[in-house]
C-alpha cells in the first residue's frame, strides 16, 4: 500500500509539475504588463498633478496681483510672487528638456519646486524629451508655450505696480489701467490652460485605453493557453482520484488522514465530514485536536476515547483507533473514529442521577410517604445546618411553619395526593433556633399504581429577595434624596385624605412650597451641597408638621405638604407661617451658611378642588402668585391666578407656534468706534413679531422659553438668521462689519454648540471673524468646568467672546484670561451714572484700565447722551452703544445707513424723539 500511494504521488507532481510552470510564466507576464502600466498611469497623474498645480498657480497669481493692485497690500504681492515661482520652475524644466541638453537632478529639483508629484518626475522628464510630439501632448505643449510671453507681461505689470507703490505714486488712474491689463492677460492665457488640461486629461484617458486592452489581451491569451494545458493534465488526475474517493467515503467509520509532524488533516471521508458538519473536504488543513471538544483531544491511537464537535454545536463521544502510513516523504496517521453516543449516555445518566442532588443550588429534601426525611443535599445542611444524619427518621415539616405562625395545613397533603404539587413561603427553622422565611415547593413521586412512594421539597431563603422586594416598594413611593413621599405616593394620599374629609365634613389643605433662587445655590456651589441643603429643607418642613400630615418632594426644589382634619381651609395659614420661619432660618452645610426663603401656595378641599390633581395644580398656581409678588410669604388659591396659569400656557403654545410659523425677528443695533464714529459692529437683538399682540421684547418670552427648554431652538435660529444675514450684505456690497450674538446659558453648555456653530459657518460661509458671541457671567458660571474647554474650542474656530453685563453677576477674573475672550462689555448700569456718579465713574476707569492690561478691548452700552459719548471717549473706551447713536433697526433700515458712501471725520446719529 505504501509505494502504491508513493508512485500515485510521484506521478501528480510529474503531471502537476508543468502546469505549475506554465502558471508562474502567466502570474509573471500579467505583473509584468501590470507594473509597466502602473509606472506610465504614475507619470500621466504626475503630469496632471502638475497641470492643476500650474493652471491654479496661474489664477491665483492674477487674484494675488489684482488684489495688489487693488489695495498694495505686500502679503498679496508675496503671495504672487510664490505662485509665479512655481510657473518659473515648471517653464524652466520644460525649456531645459526642450533644448536635448539639460542636467537631470536640476529638472529634477526644479519639478519638485513646482510641487510635481515625485513618484512621477522622472516619467515626465522621459515623456517630455522623447514623446513631446505623441498625440495630445504636441497640443498641450503648444498651449502651454503659447502663454509664456502674456505670462511675462502680467510680470512685468506687477514690477510697475512695485515700483509704483514703493514710490507713492499710485493713482486710481494706474490701478484700474494695470488692473484691466491683468484681466486681458488672464483672458488670453485661460483658455489656453484650459485647452493644456484638457489635452492632458485626454492624453491619460488614450494612454490608459490603450494599456488596459494590451493587458486584457495579454491575460486572455496566456489564460487560455494555461486552462488548455491543465484541462489535459487534470482529466487524467480526476480518473485515479474517483477510485480512490469511492473507497474512501464508502466507510461506515470516520477515517481521517493526519501529518504526523504538525497534526493537520489531510484528508477525511464523507462519513467524517457529516458527523462534524464540514463540506466538501473543508476538514482538510484543520487540526485534528480542534475538531475534538477543547476538555477531550485524544491522540489518534488504538484505544483512544474523544468527543467530536460538530459545527452547529453537537457533541459526539467516539472511540479511535490509528495506524501509521508513509505518503511520499510525509508520515501520516490513519484514524478510524466510532460513535459509541449511546453507550457514553447510558453513563451520563447514571452519573446525572447520582450527582443532582449535590449539584443544585436550593436545599432539596427526598421523604418517604409519611415523610419522613431519606436523603438531603449539601445546600440543605448550608441553608439550615441540619446534616442527613440529624434529620433521618423525621418529618420534614416538623421544622417549618405557615407565615401566620400555624403548621403546614393537611389540605396540602391532600393536594399532593391528588396529583398535584404545592409551592408556598413558609418560615423554616435553623439549627440554632433562628427563623428565615423560605420559599417551598413539595412534589409526590408515585408507582404506576399512582401511590406516593417519596417527597420531594425544594426550598430557597428568600430573606434578601423579600428585603429586596420592601426596598423596591419603598423607593417606588419615596423621594431617594430627602425620603418624602415621592409624587405618586403624595397623590394617592391626598386621594385618601380627601375621600376621608368627604366623609367626616373636615377641610383638606395642600401646600405646594417652593425654595426662592435655589438655583442660585447649585451655580455657586454644586450640585452635591445642594442635595444636602434639600435634605435640611426636607427634615425642617417634616420637623413642623404633625403625625397624620404628609410631606412630599415632587421634584427640583418643590414641596408640598398634606393638611388633613382641619376645620376651615385657612387653619392651614398656621402651619405655611411656620413653614416660612423655619425655612428662613440659615443652613449650615459644609462650613457654608446658606440662607434661603420660600413662597407657598394654599389650595384646600371642597373650597379650591374635588381630587388631589387640582389641589396640587391650584397650590401650584398659587405658589407662582406668591413668588411672583413678593416672595418668602404664602397666598391662598383664588381663580384669577388659574387664568394666569393659563395665559402662561398659552405663551407656551404661542412660542412653538413662533418657531414652526417663523415670527422671529432680528433688529440690529450699530455699535460706534468712538474715536472716529464709524460703524463698526452691529448687535443682533431678538423680537417677537406676535399676529395679535404686534413686536414682543425678549425679556416677556425668553424667560419662558428657557423653562420650557425651548431656547436652544431659539438661540439656534438667530445663530443661523446671523450668519444668512452677513452673507446677503456681503452678496450686496455692505461693509464687513462684526455682528454680535447673544448666547443663552443652556445652549453655550450643549455638547453640541461648538460643532453646531462650526456647521452654521461653513454653510453659510461666513468668516469667524465676522461674529462675535456675547455671554453673560453667569452663563459663563453654568458652564462649570467646562468653561476652558468651551473657550479654546471657540477660539479653535477663530471665534471672539465678549463678556457681557460684567461686574453685574458672579465675576470671576479668571474668565478674562480665557483664549477667546477678547471684549469686555460694560453694563448700562455703570454707564447711567455718568459721568457725575464719582462711584459709576470710578468703576468704568477701572474696568477699562483692567482691559487694557489684560489686551482686551471695551464696548460701553446704554449711551444716550453726549456727556456719556465724551466721558468714554476721553477714557479710552473703544466702541459705545446706544440710543444716542441709534435705536435698533431692521436690515433694510441698516444697509440704508451703511450703504458706502463717504464718511465724516466722526458720524453722530441723532435718535428720533421718543413721543
Amino acid at each position: 500500500m505504501q509505494n502504491m500511494t508513493s508512485n500515485q504521488r510521484r506521478s501528480l507532481s510529474q503531471h502537476l509539475l508543468p502546469l505549475a510552470i506554465a502558471l508562474a510564466f502567466v502570474v509573471g507576464l500579467i505583473l509584468a504588463l501590470t507594473w509597466g502600466a502602473l509606472q506610465i498611469q504614475v507619470t500621466l497623474a504626475g503630469f496632471l498633478n502638475g497641470e492643476s498645480v500650474w493652471s491654479k498657480a496661474q489664477k491665483q497669481a492674477v487674484i494675488d496681483l489684482q488684489i495688489y493692485a487693488q489695495s498694495g497690500r505686500a502679503d498679496a504681492l508675496a503671495d504672487y510672487r510664490k505662485n509665479m515661482a512655481v510657473l518659473a520652475s515648471d517653464r524652466w524644466a520644460r525649456d531645459a528638456i526642450a533644448s536635448g541638453h539639460f542636467d537631470h537632478d536640476a529638472v529634477k529639483q526644479a519639478f519638485r519646486r513646482a510641487h510635481v508629484i515625485p513618484e512621477a518626475i522622472d516619467g515626465m522628464i522621459f515623456m517630455l524629451h522623447y514623446f513631446s510630439s505623441a498625440p495630445y501632448m504636441n497640443k498641450a505643449i503648444a498651449a502651454w508655450y503659447s502663454t509664456d510671453s502674456t505670462i511675462d507681461g502680467v510680470d512685468r505689470i506687477a514690477d510697475e505696480l512695485q515700483r509704483a507703490y514703493a514710490g507713492g505714486s499710485v493713482t486710481p488712474a494706474m490701478v484700474t489701467a494695470a488692473r484691466e491689463r491683468i484681466a486681458e492677460s488672464n483672458r488670453y492665457v485661460e483658455p489656453r490652460s484650459n485647452t493644456f488640461s484638457a489635452q492632458i486629461a485626454d492624453g491619460a484617458a488614450w494612454i490608459g485605453t490603450v494599456l488596459f486592452l494590451t493587458v486584457l489581451v495579454a491575460a486572455i491569451v496566456a489564460s487560455l493557453l494555461w486552462l488548455r494545458m491543465a484541462r489535459r493534465i487534470l482529466q487524467g488526475i480526476r480518473n485515479s482520484e474517483e477510485r480512490y474517493r469511492l473507497l474512501f467515503d464508502s466507510a461506515t467509520d470516520a477515517i481521517v488522514m493526519i501529518d504526523e509532524s504538525c497534526g493537520l488533516i489531510l484528508e477525511a471521508n464523507h462519513t467524517a465530514e457529516t458527523w462534524i458538519g464540514a463540506a466538501n473536504g473543508s476538514l482538510a488543513g484543520r487540526r485534528f485536536d480542534d475538531i475534538f471538544a477543547s476538555e477531550s483531544q485524544p491522540h489518534a491511537k488504538r484505544g483512544a476515547t474523544g468527543v467530536l464537535m460538530a459545527s452547529d454545536g453537537d457533541h459526539r463521544p467516539v472511540e479511535m483507533e490509528g495506524s501509521l502510513a508513509t505518503w511520499g516523504n510525509r508520515k501520516v496517521r490513519q484514524a478510524i473514529i466510532r460513535d459509541v453516543s449511546e453507550r457514553v449516555a447510558l453513563e451520563r445518566e447514571r452519573r446525572v442521577a447520582a450527582e443532582a442532588l449535590a449539584g443544585i443550588a436550593e436545599g432539596v429534601i427526598i421523604a418517604d410517604a409519611d415523610r419522613r426525611v431519606v436523603s438531603v443535599n449539601a445546600a440543605h445542611t448550608e441553608l439550615t445546618g441540619f446534616g442527613a444524619q440529624a434529620l433521618t427518621g423525621k418529618r420534614f415539616d416538623e421544622t417549618r411553619r405557615m407565615p401566620d405562625g400555624g403548621p403546614l395545613p393537611e389540605s396540602i397533603w391532600i393536594s399532593l395526593a391528588g396529583g398535584r404539587h404545592w409551592t408556598g413561603e413558609v418560615q423554616s427553622r435553623r439549627r440554632d433556633g433562628s427563623v428565615y422565611p423560605e420559599q417551598l415547593s413539595i412534589s409526590a413521586i408515585r408507582d404506576a399504581q399512582h401511590r406516593v412512594l417519596h417527597y420531594v421539597a425544594v426550598f430557597s431563603n428568600i430573606h434578601a429577595a423579600k428585603m429586596q422586594q420592601q426596598r423596591l416598594e419603598y423607593m417606588a413611593t419615596h423621594d431617594p434624596l430627602t425620603g418624602l413621599a415621592n409624587r405618586v405616593a403624595f397623590q394617592r394620599q391626598c386621594e385618601a385624605a380627601i375621600a376621608a374629609a368627604s366623609r367626616a365634613r373636615t377641610a383638606v389643605a395642600v401646600l405646594f412650597i417652593d425654595l426662592d433662587a435655589f438655583k442660585i445655590v447649585n451655580d455657586s456651589y454644586s450640585h452635591a451641597l445642594g442635595d444636602r441643603v434639600l435634605q435640611k429643607v426636607a427634615e425642617r418642613i417634616g420637623r413642623q408638621i404633625s403625625g397624620h400630615d404628609v410631606a412630599g418632594r415632587i421634584g427640583g426644589d418643590e414641596f408640598t405638604v398634606l393638611l388633613d382634619r382641619l376645620e376651615l381651609r385657612e387653619d392651614a395659614s398656621v402651619a405655611a407661617e411656620h413653614l416660612l420661619a423655619s425655612l428662613s432660618e440659615p443652613i449650615v452645610v459644609d462650613d457654608c451658611e446658606i440662607v434661603l426663603s420660600a413662597s407657598i401656595g394654599i389650595a384646600g378641599y371642597p373650597l379650591d378642588g374635588g381630587d388631589a390633581t387640582s389641589l396640587i395644580a391650584n397650590a401650584d398656581a398659587a405658589m407662582y402668585a406668591a413668588k411672583s409678588n413678593e416672595r418668602n410669604t404664602f397666598r391662598f388659591y383664588t381663580p384669577i391666578m388659574q387664568a394666569d396659569a393659563r395665559q402662561r400656557l398659552q405663551l407656551v403654545s404661542e412660542l412653538r407656534r413662533a418657531l414652526v410659523n417663523d415670527e422671529f425677528r432680528l433688529r440690529f443695533q450699530p455699535s460706534m468706534e468712538l474715536s472716529s464714529g464709524r460703524v463698526v459692529a452691529v448687535e443682533a437683538l431678538l423680537r417677537w413679531e406676535h399676529p395679535e399682540r404686534g413686536e414682543l421684547p425678549p425679556m416677556e418670552f425668553i424667560p419662558v422659553a428657557e423653562s420650557l427648554g425651548l431656547i436652544r431652538r431659539i438661540d439656534e435660529w438667530v445663530l443661523r438668521t446671523v450668519c444668512a444675514q452677513i452673507r446677503d450684505w456681503d452678496r450686496v456690497g455692505m461693509p464687513s462689519i462684526r455682528v454680535a450674538v447673544n448666547v443663552s446659558a443652556r445652549w453655550l453648555s450643549h455638547p453640541a454648540f461648538v460643532e453646531g456653530l462650526g456647521r452654521a459657518l461653513r454653510e453659510f460661509q461666513v468668516s469667524p471673524q465676522r461674529l462675535v458671541l456675547e455671554i453673560t457671567e453667569g452663563a459663563m458660571l453654568q458652564l462649570g468646568d467646562d468653561t476652558e474647554r468651551t473657550m479654546r474650542a471657540l477660539h479653535g474656530l477663530g471665534i471672539e467672546v465678549a463678556i457681557d453685563d460684567f461686574g453685574t453677576g458672579y465675576s470671576s477674573m479668571a474668565y478674562l484670561k480665557l483664549p477667546a475672550v477678547t471684549w469686555l462689555k460694560i453694563d448700562r448700569s455703570f454707564v447711567t451714572g455718568l459721568p457725575q456718579g464719582a462711584n459709576d465713574v470710578a468703576i468704568v476707569e477701572a474696568m477699562l484700565a483692567m482691559a487694557r492690561s489684560l489686551g482686551l478691548s471695551t464696548i460701553a452700552e446704554g449711551i444716550e447722551h453726549e456727556a456719556q459719548h465724551q466721558f468714554l471717549l476721553k477714557a479710552g473706551c473703544d466702541e459705545g452703544q446706544g440710543y444716542l447713536y441709534s435705536y435698533p433697526l431692521p436690515a433694510a433700515a441698516l444697509e440704508r445707513l451703511l450703504n458706502p458712501r463717504p464718511l465724516p471725520a466722526r458720524l453722530s446719529l441723532v435718535p428720533p424723539k421718543q413721543q
